[in-house]
């Protein structure tokens, strides 16, 4: 007797119902099945890694720029001895003049380090890209994989900046237009201009998110498919931007919270990105315009023949046989001569 088929389960009816339901699920299995919680680990690691780095170059920057303007760095010292009391002002005060006189080598060792985690930065995003879209990982040098990882920061570089100049171009175009009209010191010119600045930084994060799905896989992806996951990616990205300011202004009545919180904070925020990135790079691999996964081809099929051979007869067997075969010829051969 045959049992009746298993029914489906709520689960499987309701993917089978809403395609949107049945598209969430398949990136999610993919970001689990690529392991996307090892890439936001890595992702999240070398990202506050390079902040280190990028903080001794800017440091760098700043003491070249105090070296050139003698009077601004007079007005610095002046400022920190009048605000701390007693010896820490010229202790403070000591350290800025060594750090301006070390502005050379902090900047060099900071580049140096800068590009060490920024390459290792870069190859773990690539690889998560290249994974989440289910691509192979090309076998390269390791030379020339360095070489298009730092080009590809490069061009990273490159894209945020575009963005940023883009997003402080139309705040200060707006604000330029309140002051034309007169308008500069009323508060819903100012929310205005505030309100249009969100279109222009969402469209700036569209482009970089955009080239980000695009162009660092290790292989060619299409723009059309990858078009809907940036939209994603910047939506989202601005709403956790939104959900920090509170965040921080949660915690700036505090003095343990501006001490840890911040730091707790920058810490969960990147880690919010990368999840973010590696999650809708896996919803635009699995969408109905992508380019299908491709098949890995079965493991080569090694034939081994297997040759058995049969154990020799004994002696005493062999020699039983062949006297066996010999006594029944001649006893056929006797009876046929005793016929008549």
């Amino acid at each position: 007797m045959k049992s009746s088929p298993k029914a489906p389960s709520q689960w499987a009816r309701a993917r089978a119902r809403y395609r949107w339901l049945d598209h969430i699920a398949r990136a999610a299995n993919r970001y689990i099945d690529s392991g996307g919680y090892h890439y936001v680990a890595s992702i999240t690691y070398f990202s506050l890694l390079s902040l280190v780095p990028l903080l001794m170059v800017a440091s760098s920057v700043a003491g070249f720029v105090l070296a050139t303007q003698p009077h601004l760095l007079d007005t610095l010292v002046h400022a920190i001895v009048s605000t701390l009391p007693g010896g820490l002002g010229d202790k403070a005060t000591e350290l800025l003049t060594g750090f301006v006189e070390q502005r050379t080598s902090v900047g060099v060792v900071g580049l140096a380090i800068g590009l060490y985690s920024g390459w290792n930065w870069m190859n773990a995003l690539r690889d998560s890209l290249t994974a989440l879209w289910g691509q192979n990982r090309s076998d390269q040098s390791l030379l020339r994989l360095i070489l298009v990882d730092l080009l590809a920061l490069l061009g990273l570089t490159a894209a945020l900046l575009v963005s940023f100049t883009l997003t402080i171009s139309g705040t200060a175009l707006g604000g330029y237009l309140l002051r034309l009209a007169g308008l500069d010191d009323t508060s819903w010119g100012h929310q205005l201009v505030s309100a249009s600045s969100v279109p222009l930084s969402l469209a700036a994060d569209w482009l970089v998110f955009l080239w980000v799905l695009t162009r660092l896989p290790r292989q060619k992806v299409g723009v059309r498919s990858a078009v809907r996951g940036a939209v994603a990616l910047a939506v989202g990205f601005e709403v956790l931007k939104l959900l920090g300011g509170f965040y921080l202004r949660l915690i700036g009545d505090s003095p343990t919270g501006i001490a840890f919180g911040s730091i707790i904070g920058l810490i969960f925020f990147i880690s919010l990105v990368a999840r973010l990135l590696v999650y809708v790079t896996a919803w635009t691999a699995t969408g109905s315009d992508a380019p299908p996964k491709p098949v890995q081809p079965p493991a080569p099929v090694v034939l081994k023949p297997t040759v058995v051979v049969d154990p020799p007869m004994a002696v005493p067997a062999t020699v039983g046989v062949v006297t066996g075969v010999l006594g029944t010829l001649l006893a056929l051969r006797l009876r046929r001569r005793s016929r008549p």
